[in-house]
């Protein structure tokens, strides 16, 4: 690779970052599934899952995070297209939030699969 390549590459994780802490600093849901994760985690560390059973859970916190981060992404591009109460606005806005709901949801019954039986 090319120094300006490399550059660039690097740059892209730059950016990525940015974005990330962006929506940390000002969206509460990222935060609030932040602390989930912290929770899962530490929840899975003391009942001990299995190295299948942590793959999931890791696979789950990523794919809650990413839906979030893309709501977030879809949410403020929206604000800047139309920044005028719009119906088509609105649906776009309530069906990427309807999504991140449904991913949650699956989430919650898989971690409820995983951990309840380790409980009783």
């Amino acid at each position: 690779m090319t120094h300006m390549k490399l550059s660039r590459f690097f740059r892209s994780f730059q950016y990525a970052a940015q974005g990330i802490y962006a929506a940390i600093q000002k969206e509460q849901n990222i935060r609030f599934h932040l602390l989930a994760a912290v929770v899962v985690v530490l929840s899975g560390w003391l009942t001990g899952l299995s190295k299948t059973e942590w793959l999931i859970v890791i696979l789950l916190i990523g794919g809650m995070l990413a839906f979030e981060l893309v709501n977030t992404a879809m949410e403020r591009v929206v604000d800047l297209a139309s920044p005028e109460l719009h119906p088509l606005a609105k649906q776009a806005k309530d069906m990427a939030a309807g999504a991140v709901l449904v991913f949650a949801v699956a989430s919650a019954i898989i971690g409820l699969l995983i951990f309840i039986p380790k409980w009783f």
